[in-house]
């Protein structure tokens, strides 16, 4: 059921290479709607951990008497133990029944949110946001479960819904978060977010039993320190996942670069909002939901090499009209939808094109391009913190457009391939 996918992504780039040993046995029928919108909404319920606290930067600050550099690396700290639970736990979903993992997963995510809810100081609450983020890679198990559950002819439009229901869970953390430390205060946001974790425990309960393929050449499981050895092979031999891993990485270090920063802007002079206020801005990002429906539909169609080109522009295009939204509001929400669009646009190609490379190992696959994906996350949520103190607005525009555009020089490079390639292979007239 695999090889037409893989030969559409050998079509799609002259590097990729043969796919390898098959994955276990699909269902027969469509994946029933229940199983995904399960799926889709426990992702999103988990993701939101990480980003509860990006519009109250300025409101926490003051409340622990920090600087909003410290508190900025708050929501560094976060994505650091996203990446540290990428590396070394999403790989386990190739080892080990997923469901059970799940579990695990959700309750520690719940005990660490709690601590978070009675931090006395910065320093503790960006301890326990590592240890949130470790164990909020839930959506990063669910992804691949969603792609080995789906048959192969809906598996784009299965993995784009699980994609739509997490990034819904960023958009509207942000809001949510707004909303409630504007009642309440922004310990309260934690208690909520603990609360969830326990609704998503029941709702991951409902999913079947998922256990691991990952096997040896004698059909052994692996041991856990070779499962995580394996991931570095698999991305020496697949030329396809580190090109997908360049994109991926040029677009989410501007994600980080700019949503550490917004909330300092919009809480500033230029324009004095509320918490609410600015949870409530952060829906002109929907515009990531949307590619996220979309955009995998269409690389399964064969358009995923230039609809990651267009994505990648509009993320580079999205950082002047950021830059100009410092004091016109209209710019900036057009700005962020487009930020929006372009980031969550690549990253469904990416995801799009390298799952069918190894069926067997779609964990690893997806450890491999997460890690590295917010991994470029942090260096962008750092950057901010450090350049906006030192170089205000202007300078966190300039840092955000200028990762998308090295990603966009890296596919410029790959298209001329892909057309030389392509020259190549026709005939020449006698």
């Amino acid at each position: 059921m695999t090889e037409p996918r893989n030969r559409k992504a050998t079509a799609q780039d002259p590097t990729a290479s043969a796919p390898q040993q098959q994955g276990p046995a699909r269902p027969h029928g469509r994946l029933d709607p229940r199983l995904v919108l399960i799926m889709a909404l426990a992702s999103g319920l988990v993701v939101a951990n990480s980003y509860y606290a990006q519009p109250l930067v300025d409101t926490i600050a003051g409340d622990l008497h920090a600087s909003t550099t410290a508190v900025g690396l708050v929501v560094t700290a976060s994505q650091v133990g996203y990446a540290l639970g990428l590396a070394l736990l999403v790989p386990l979903g190739d080892l080990v029944d997923r469901r059970r993992m799940l579990t695990v997963l959700l309750l520690g995510t719940f005990a660490c949110l709690l601590a978070m809810v009675f931090a006395p100081g910065w320093q503790v609450l960006a301890a326990a946001a590592v240890l949130v983020g470790l164990g909020s890679v839930v959506g990063q198990v669910l992804v691949p479960l969603a792609a080995e559950l789906a048959r192969e002819d809906e598996r784009g439009r299965v993995i784009g819904n699980v994609m739509t229901g997490l990034l819904l869970g960023i958009l509207l953390s942000r809001v949510v978060s707004g909303l409630i430390a504007s009642v309440a205060g922004w310990r309260a946001v934690f208690v909520v977010a603990a609360g969830l974790m326990l609704v998503t425990c029941v709702l991951v309960r409902m999913l079947p039993s998922s256990p691991g393929t990952a096997r040896d050449a004698d059909g052994a499981p692996l041991t856990y320190g070779r499962l995580l050895r394996s991931v570095i092979t698999i991305v020496a031999e697949e030329p396809v996942l580190r090109l997908r891993i360049g994109y991926g990485m040029a677009t989410y270090a501007s994600f980080g670069v700019f949503w550490t920063s917004i909330g300092f802007v919009l809480a500033g002079p230029d324009y004095g909002w509320s918490d609410a206020r600015i949870g409530l801005f952060t829906l002109f990002g929907v515009a990531g939901a949307v590619a996220a429906r979309f955009a995998g539909r269409l690389a399964d169609r064969g358009f995923a090499h230039i609809q990651t080109g267009v994505f990648l522009a509009l993320t580079v295009a999205s950082f002047a009209l950021l830059g100009a939204g410092r004091t016109h509001v209209v710019l900036l929400a057009v700005g962020v939808a487009l930020l929006d669009l372009g980031i969550q646009g690549t990253h469904i190609s990416n995801q799009s094109v390298f799952y069918p490379l190894r069926p067997e190992a779609r964990s690893r696959l997806n450890t491999a391009y997460m890690t590295t994906y917010f991994t470029a996350g942090s260096v962008g949520s750092v950057a901010s913190a450090l350049i906006y103190p030192a170089f205000g607005w202007a300078g966190v525009c300039l840092a955000g457009g200028a990762f998308p555009l090295v990603g966009l020089a890296l596919w410029c490079r790959e298209h001329a391939m892909l057309r030389r390639a392509r020259q190549r292979a026709e005939p020449h007239p006698r």
